[in-house]
């Protein structure tokens, strides 16, 4: 990346009220003409919604997006839409054993409604807040249940299966820990307290040891920052196999959005910890333990972003993609969507915009440089994602955000007649975390009230 040092969020309130505008006109767009009864709307093809998942686990992005252009616009009608598309559909979610994914679909909705009480921003009714804790609180025990056990700790496992660790999981981690902050302790066999906290410690822990490098000699392919999708383990005797990708180009390259997503993570986790008391953490290992390996992984992944993306900070969807030979000096210039080799991916870049602005933030107060370094390339890869090609400006197309990637091993993602790599479409994952980073930027601009998803507690003072 080209760090762009003179941007501001206020230098982004133009294109950010433009983004607003079609974000407005994609999400009714997309609620006349979807059908529902298909499943859950996944990603487009020419410019439709349609679905196509191994889960459910897009639909909490939905609705999700109504609040959070409730949240940017005061537009009372998105809100009472998100929350009576969320009552009506997202129940099955709560408790629902087979996935890792509970932190996009349930802190999505009702976190974000909740949210959203706890700010004043809707009439705070005890019957509906009360509603609101309960889903959360079940959503959190849930998720953490599907854990698998090692030696030194343990991790909330992929829908492959026990012995799969996914990249992406770290945050949903939202889920643990917005339940936690609610008061809630899952109970195990014979009434055992399990605490929440503790589970989304470790699995922090687990995915920063395997699924993240630190150019320390691991393998022969160990680059500080790179980020395996998934690890594997034998279950046999909890040790750790082999990194594995299922996304992603090999299990020794870089998938982009998993890349992404553990930015995101740390970053929000940290930002999280701040939250909690010293006496909280302290049976975990303490603050200053559980901090520096939070901190360590956030870094390293914020680094390595902005050294293999293209100068615009808008990257490919795997750093090891093979066409990427035949494009030259192809991190010396803006990314090309276009090209005939390999396509870009923007909505981990919708992802790493808010990983690498909350990693700023957090280091702002302790390392001024850093912090500012990260806030840099946060916004200036906002700016690229803020307009064409990127924003979808075609009132037809029902995506807001141009150019995502699904599953390109699988095939998965339409390549439109003429070109030989997917482009000029939209995810459901993409449109919300620009969302999300958009309201965050927006906040910022405006020197509003920072966005925390754990803003979940009324004061008692």
């Amino acid at each position: 990346m080209i760090i762009n040092s003179t941007l501001t969020p206020a230098s982004l309130s133009a294109k950010l009220a433009r983004f607003w505008d079609l974000s407005e006109d994609k999400i009714r767009l997309l609620e006349a003409r979807y059908d529902g009864a298909k499943g859950s709307p996944v990603f487009t093809i020419e410019g439709k919604y349609t679905t196509r998942g191994w889960t459910e686990w897009t639909q909490g992005f939905q609705y999700g997006s109504m609040l959070l252009q409730y949240d940017a616009t005061d537009d009372l009608n998105f809100f009472e839409l998100g929350r009576q598309r969320t009552v009506e559909r997202m129940a099955p979610h709560l408790t629902h054993f087979g996935v890792h994914d509970h932190g996009f679909n349930n802190v999505s909705t009702y976190g974000t409604m909740l949210r959203l009480l706890t700010e004043g921003r809707y009439p705070d009714q005890p019957w509906e807040r009360r509603y609101y804790e309960l889903a959360l609180k079940v959503s959190g025990a849930v998720q953490a249940r599907r854990w698998t056990a090692l030696p030194d700790g343990g991790y909330v496992y992929s829908f492959n299966g026990p012995h799969s660790l996914f990249a992406d999981t770290i945050r949903s981690l939202r889920a643990l820990a917005v339940s936690h902050t609610l008061g809630h302790v899952m109970l195990g066999e014979r009434d055992a307290r399990i605490s929440l906290l503790e589970r989304l410690i470790q699995h922090a822990r687990c995915t920063a040891t395997y699924n993240v490098y630190y150019g320390e000699g691991r393998d022969v392919y160990d680059v500080r920052g790179r980020v395996a999708h998934e690890s594997i383990f034998n279950l046999n005797d909890g040790s750790y196999r082999c990194p594995n990708s299922q996304q992603g180009y090999s299990p020794f390259s870089t998938w982009t959005r998993g890349l992404a997503w553990v930015l995101l993570g740390f970053a929000e986790q940290l930002e999280y910890l701040e939250h909690l008391a010293d006496a909280e953490l302290a049976p975990f290992g303490g603050r200053a333990g559980i901090e520096a390996v939070f901190l360590k992984a956030a870094r390293a992944t914020a680094d390595y972003y902005i050294e293999l993306t293209p100068t615009d900070g808008i990257p490919y969807w795997d750093t090891g993609a093979p066409g990427l030979a035949k494009m030259g000096d192809y991190l010396n210039r803006p990314a090309d969507p276009f090209n005939a080799h390999e396509p870009v991916d923007s909505s981990a870049a919708a992802i790493a915009i808010q990983g690498l602005l909350r990693l700023g933030h957090y280091l702002q107060s302790r390392e001024a440089a850093a912090g500012a370094t990260y806030t840099q390339a946060g916004l200036t890869a906002l700016n690229a994602l803020l307009d064409e090609p990127y924003l979808s400006t075609d009132a037809t197309h029902q995506g807001l955000i141009l150019h995502s990637v699904y599953h390109r091993p699988n095939g998965w993602d339409h390549i439109p007649a003429g070109r030989t790599v997917p482009c000029g479409e939209s995810s459901m994952w993409g449109d919300y975390h620009a969302r999300e980073a958009a309201l965050l930027a927006r906040r910022l601009a405006d020197n509003k009230p920072y966005l925390k998803f754990w803003n979940v507690v009324k004061s008692k003072k």
